[in-house]
C-alpha cells in the first residue's frame, strides 16, 4: 500500500488518544492519530514522525501521523493499514483463493475476511502489531476483551466445519518472533493457544517499511510460549 504527501515531523504531545501535537517546518500543527492504542514506547517526546496530508472537506486536523522512527526502526502506526497489508498477502497463505471479501459477519462478531480456497471457506481476523522489544514482537499493547471475542468466535466457526486464522501483520521489518503479550493480558494469550489447539491458524508477517509505503514482506515465527518477558 502506498501514501500520498508524506512529510515529516517532530511528536510533542499526545493530549489523547485521538490526536498529537507535533512540530512540522517550525510550526505546531494539531494531527489525527491512526492508532487509538497506547504506543507510549513510540510517542515520546522529541520522537521523528511521518505525516500523511489528509484529503475531505470535513476533517478536522490538516495531517495524520502514519509513522514513528524507533532508535534503528521506522514503525507504521496507521491501524487501517494492516487489513489492506492482508489482502494483499492472503493470496500468499491461500493457494487457489477466488474469492475474497471483506467485513464478513459470524456470530456475534465481524471479521476482517471470508475467504475461499478450493473447496476450504475461511473467516481469517487481522491484528496489526507495533509492539517492539528487543526484536521480539508482541500483542495486545492493551487488554483486548474484543480481541478474546474474535478467537473464542473463530473457534466456533473451525466447529462447524469452517477453516479460521489469525494473521498479525507486524509494521515494521527484520524481527526475531512474534509471541502475545502475556504480562500485559494473560487471557488474550490463553485464548490464542487455545485457538490454536482447536484449529485455528496463527500466522505473522512483517513488513517492508517506508515512510510512504508498507508491503507485506516475509513469515515471521510465532511463538505461543516464549521465554521473553515483555517490559521487563
Amino acid at each position: 500500500m502506498e501514501y500520498g504527501n508524506v512529510i515529516e515531523g517532530r511528536f510533542l504531545a499526545r493530549p489523547n488518544r485521538f490526536i498529537a501535537r507535533v512540530e512540522v517546518g517550525g510550526r505546531e500543527e494539531v494531527c489525527h492519530v491512526k492508532n487509538t492504542g497506547r504506543c507510549r514506547e513510540l510517542l515520546t517526546p522529541g520522537a521523528r514522525v511521518w505525516l500523511e496530508e489528509g484529503t475531505g472537506a470535513k476533517r478536522k486536523t490538516k495531517y495524520d501521523l502514519i509513522a514513528v522512527q524507533k532508535r534503528e526502526r521506522l514503525i507504521n502506526m496507521d491501524s487501517q493499514a494492516p487489513n489492506k497489508v492482508a489482502a494483499e498477502y492472503l493470496p500468499r497463505l491461500l493457494p487457489g483463493l477466488t474469492f475474497l471479501r471483506a467485513e464478513q459477519r459470524y456470530g456475534a462478531s465481524r471479521f476482517d475476511f471470508y475467504a475461499e480456497a478450493g473447496a476450504e471457506r475461511w473467516f481469517i481476523e487481522v491484528k496489526g502489531v507495533t509492539l517492539e522489544e528487543d526484536g521480539v514482537v508482541l500483542f495486545p499493547d492493551a487488554p483486548t476483551q474484543r480481541g478474546v471475542k474474535h478467537l473464542r468466535e473463530l473457534c466456533a466457526a473451525c466447529g462447524e466445519g469452517y477453516r479460521a486464522m489469525v494473521l498479525f501483520v507486524v509494521q515494521m521489518e527484520g524481527v526475531r518472533y512474534f509471541t502475545p503479550n502475556t504480562r500485559t493480558h494473560p487471557q488474550f494469550a490463553e485464548a490464542l493457544a487455545q485457538a490454536q489447539a482447536q484449529g485455528v491458524r496463527i500466522e505473522a508477517v512483517d513488513c517492508q517499511t517506508a515512510p510512504g509505503t508498507l508491503c507485506a514482506r516475509g513469515p515471521v515465527e510465532v511463538r505461543l510460549i516464549s521465554s521473553h518477558r515483555p517490559g521487563a
